[in-house]
Formats: C-alpha cells, sequence, structure tokens
C-alpha cells in the first residue's frame, strides 16, 4: 500500500513538474494594442464581447449615461482594413412608449453556418433580466428581430457558448438573487431550439459568469468569478450533463468577471484580474492541465482607482487571439496577441 502511494505522488509530482517546464515554453508577443473608440454617443461603457467574422472582427457592449440606467443599450463596431467603425446602436430595453429597461452583457458567438448570434440580457437589475438573442446572416451588418429566450432559462451570462461533439450549444450561465449566486449551464440545439438547464452542486460558493475550456477525453471545466476572493471550478467528463461540486481553484480572483479559450494545441489561456481587490490589473495566464497557471503577460497595471475588466478573448482563424477589454468604463479596448510554445 506504501508503495503504491509512493507511485501516485511520484506521479502527480512528476506531471506538476512537467507542466511546470513545458509551461516555461509559452510565451506572448504583443502585435497590437488600440482602443475601438475615443468617441462615443454614450458616457460609459461596459462588459465588451469580441467574435470573428468572414470580414473580420466584430465587437460589442453595452454603453449609456451608467449602468443599470435605462438608457443603456447594446452597441457595435466592425474591424476592417486595420480599423474599427464607429459604434451602432443594435439593440435597447425599449418596451413601448413609456417603458424602458437598461441591456446588459453582450455575447457575441458564430454558428456552423456562419450566422451571428448576438444573445444579451433586459431588465432593471441582474436578479431581474431575461434572456433575447438577435442572429445576423451579414456578418453583423443587419440584425433580426429580437428572440426572447424561453422562461426561467437566460442564455450566456458573460462569456460565449460553445459547441459540443454532439452538435448541441453549451451556455455557461448563472444567476444572483439577494440571497446567493449560482452557476449552473444551459443547453440548446444548433437551431438555437430544445433549450434545457443543468443544475450544478455550487458547493456553497458564490460565484457567476462562468467561462468554458475544453481538455482530453472529453473533459470540461468551468472556471467562474466569485465573491470569496478565489476563481472557482468545476469539471464534466459526460459533455456536460453532470458536473463535479464546485471548489475553489489556485488562482485569486477580485469578484471580477473571466475570460478563456482553448486553443487548436490544447493550451488554455484565461485572462483575469489575478488580484483580490481592485480591477488595476490585468493579465493573461497560460496553463495546460487547468491546475498549474503561469502569468504570460500584463496587459494593465496601473495605479489603484483604475478599472480594467470584463475581458473577453478568442482564438483567431490564424492562430493568434484577440482580446477586448473595459478601459475605465470610458472605452473598449483592443489587444492583439500571438503565442508561441
Amino acid at each position: 500500500m506504501k508503495t503504491l502511494l509512493f507511485i501516485v505522488i511520484f506521479a502527480l509530482s512528476f506531471t506538476s513538474c512537467k507542466q511546470k517546464q513545458v509551461l516555461e515554453n509559452v510565451k506572448a508577443t504583443l502585435l497590437s494594442s488600440e482602443f475601438i473608440f475615443t468617441n462615443a454617443p454614450f458616457a460609459q461603457c461596459h462588459a465588451s464581447t469580441v467574435v470573428e467574422t468572414d470580414e473580420g472582427l466584430l465587437a460589442a457592449w453595452f454603453g449609456g449615461t451608467r449602468e443599470k440606467n435605462k438608457d443603456v443599450c447594446i452597441y457595435i463596431s466592425h474591424h476592417k482594413n486595420n480599423k474599427w467603425s464607429t459604434p451602432q446602436l443594435v439593440a435597447d430595453g425599449v418596451i413601448n412608449d413609456t417603458l424602458r429597461y437598461p441591456c446588459w452583457n453582450p455575447v457575441l458567438f458564430e454558428k456552423k453556418n456562419g450566422d451571428i448570434v448576438l444573445y444579451y440580457k433586459v431588465g432593471p437589475s441582474p436578479r431581474e433580466w431575461w434572456g433575447l438573442y438577435k442572429t445576423s446572416s451579414d456578418n453583423g451588418k443587419t440584425w433580426s428581430e429580437a428572440v426572447k429566450i424561453p422562461d426561467n432559462l437566460l442564455g450566456p451570462i458573460k462569456n460565449k457558448p460553445k459547441y459540443l461533439s454532439d452538435g448541441t450549444i453549451l451556455y455557461p450561465t448563472s444567476f444572483e438573487t439577494k440571497k446567493a449566486w449560482t452557476v449552473y449551464v444551459e443547453k440548446s440545439d444548433s437551431n438555437l431550439k430544445n433549450w434545457r438547464k443543468i443544475a450544478i452542486d455550487n458547493n456553497g460558493f458564490n460565484a457567476i459568469q462562468p467561462t468554458i475550456l475544453f481538455y482530453d477525453e472529453g473533459k470540461i471545466q468551468l472556471l467562474c468569478r466569485s465573491k470569496e476572493h478565489k476563481i472557482v471550478e468545476t469539471w464534466s467528463d459526460d459533455n456536460g450533463e453532470t458536473w463535479t461540486p464546485m471548489q475553489a481553484s489556485s488562482l485569486v480572483n477580485n469578484n471580477s468577471g473571466i475570460d478563456g479559450v482553448t486553443s487548436q494545441s490544447g493550451l488554455q489561456l484565461l485572462v483575469c484580474n489575478p488580484v483580490k481587490k481592485g480591477r488595476h490589473k490585468l493579465s493573461v495566464l497560460a496553463s495546460y492541465n487547468g491546475k498549474t497557471w503561469k502569468e504570460l503577460i500584463v496587459l494593465e497595471n496601473q495605479k489603484k482607482g483604475t478599472e480594467f475588466s470584463y475581458p473577453a478573448i478568442i482564438e483567431g482563424r490564424d492562430g493568434t487571439f484577440f482580446i477586448t477589454y473595459t478601459y475605465n468604463r470610458e472605452t473598449v479596448k483592443y489587444i492583439h496577441l500571438k503565442i508561441t510554445e
């Protein structure tokens, strides 16, 4: 028994050392960094998202006088010929002539047929909002009328959904009440029909806004923002039908949004604020196993009182990476990275 225990401990130690050695070879090179806009028809903005289309990048965010105000709408910008277009309003929370609500947390997603989906929320607060989406078949030039997601479901809360091996779409989802924050997932078919909810044991953690990462042998990891000063995680090995109880990861969290992506090579990239308090530092971390992480590059690290938050990250078709994030609530910053392994 002691011999077996020694072998297990040695194997885990060897694997951990190997992970660290391999991570040492991973490097990030900054290809470009710019603001998506410097002038806009709104005072504040937040919660950006980005997707690559056949005609270039498309970014979205919410903007208005202030988060939660009724004039907050969803805006988009196209990136073509190395230039971002003027922000364009694409969704609002107008119900009728006398009633309107703020919009929240857009999420852009490309379907396998090339259509772009814009998910977003409308409502007085995250405790009372509902989910909607619009679709575009011309790379974001024009959009359909809004479609409400079925009752008691919300769609993706902050981060992008992902296709599973069976063709269904997995949505990283959560909801908030005055008593608790709770992470769960939703699924729909590829036509955005037949929605259903799958519960997760949050194990006492107050967590929201999960991001999805994929590993060998069909394993899926959700990493989530939490109130407990840690990024928390849960795992599935059956295409998201069941999940392990939530547990704390080794990563600190400042109770602010994160986002991750699994690269074509299997490298995991996570953009987060690696501090317990404040939103003044924003970094890109890398891992192969979802447990051991290396800080690849610091995107922002300025004095306290500044805000760099709510990142979004995708891998481009050319194998480079695109990131957007809130910059002091005044604009959205765009980063283009090359990763070498």
